[in-house]
């Protein structure tokens, strides 16, 4: 807002200076009320659709917070756990989830090993899930319709199942990408191959952003994807040279390739906004909070930041026939061979792929205030346009 000093007249001073300084376009918007979340992605925001479906996470997993295995491959809480609270949401059920779940705040479409497009491989090959972006929408188109019709029921039905209006106020969560990235990886593809699908990966998620817009959809929030190289599965399972790795400890190809994936991911969103104009897109680099955190640990009280806290052996406490919480038989007894560390509340990487609860609690925080944000919105600013 610019006021000509003729037009100022009687204005105090310091009225007409908080004008400057917060104009009237950013001051006068409100805070925004989501009734709902409903989240797609990967194992990093899953809170218990692969478990519901292929088997529980076992022990240790849910020690620090939930005190047992809760569907989530950590310790403890998400960062999609945190956005709820935040939000003054309970937890999302996951929508494969039939025991004990309630759907009336949103849903949880997210599963472990999912990727944007489908692989040609199964769960037991490969690890990554069938349950891709696309099917996760098909999950969602379903519950919207199906959902309605249970409310309409009455009684404990409509207590458990969204409003209609849930599904145009609610916000919609994204976080997947690092395991379409990685896939290629575990097939032998170089650098440049992979690179390659990004384009296409794009074109597959615009289609779901604009297919849930379509159903009624306005408020998105979308993580880009983390530092891959900076996990301790990939520094253990791939070829890394000494000349790759980074003052972090880190495998630089494998983070170029997940700039290169966020660079395309930006613009896409940049062009979504062009393309859905009652839509409010904020794009969150998560990318660059994480890696500040595991190239600065010492400095935000954490230790080890390339090591797992829960596995078994190794450079990077990591590996792959052991993980976290295997067992084996000695003499007719069962011993945990993939056991937790001492502290978690210290340690930046669960497991080898996914972070503790201390270092999701971390990334919240960075990033729920929208400094990392484009447009730079807090969370609970993210249905205003930018």
């Amino acid at each position: 807002m610019v006021l000509s000093v003729s037009k100022l007249g009687n204005f105090p001073l310091v009225l007409v200076l908080l004008l400057i300084v917060f104009p009237i376009s950013t001051a006068a918007k409100r805070k925004c009320d989501f009734p709902a979340i409903f989240n797609f992605g990967d194992s990093n925001s899953d809170t218990g659709g692969l478990s519901a479906a292929f088997g529980q996470a076992g022990p240790p997993a849910g020690e620090t917070y939930f005190g047992s295995p809760a569907g989530r491959y950590s310790d403890g809480r998400l960062v999609i756990d945190f956005i709820a609270e935040s939000l003054g949401l309970p937890h999302l059920s996951a929508f494969l989830d039939a025991l004990g779940s309630n759907f009336s705040y949103g849903a949880n479409f997210a599963t472990a090993g999912s990727t944007i497009r489908p692989q040609n491989t199964t769960l037991h090959q490969s690890g990554f899930s069938p349950i891709s972006l696309n099917v996760q929408f098909y999950e969602f188109n379903d519950f919207h319709r199906r959902s309605q019709i249970i409310r309409s029921k009455g009684n404990v039905f409509s207590q458990l199942m969204p409003k209609e209006k849930h599904f145009s106020h609610g916000l919609y969560t994204f976080d997947i990408g690092q395991n379409d990235l990685t896939a290629g990886y575990f097939l032998n593809m170089t650098t440049d191959q992979v690179r390659a699908y990004v384009p296409d990966l794009m074109d597959q998620f615009t289609t779901v952003i604009k297919d849930i817009y379509d159903q009624g959809g306005r408020y998105f929030w979308i993580h880009n994807t983390g530092s891959v190289g900076c996990l301790p599965y990939i520094l253990d399972r791939l070829q890394i040279t000494a000349a790759q790795i980074d003052k972090a400890g880190c495998a630089s190809p494998f983070n170029k390739v997940a700039q290169y994936f966020n660079t395309k991911l930006k613009e896409a969103v940049f062009q979504l906004r062009k393309d859905l104009p009652l839509a409010a897109l904020t794009y969150v680099d998560v990318y660059s909070a994480k890696y500040e955190l595991i190239s600065h640990a010492n400095k935000h009280g954490f230790e080890h930041p390339l090591q797992a806290c829960c596995g078994h052996g190794g450079k990077y406490n990591y590996n792959m026939k052991h993980g976290c919480g295997s067992k084996i038989k000695v003499k007719g007894k069962e011993i945990m061979l993939g056991k937790s560390c001492k502290d978690p509340s210290v340690r930046i990487n669960w497991d080898g792929v996914h972070y503790t609860e201390a270092a999701n609690r971390w990334v919240f925080e960075k990033i729920v205030n929208g400094s990392y944000s484009d447009p730079p919105l807090p969370l609970n600013m993210a249905c205003h346009k930018q």
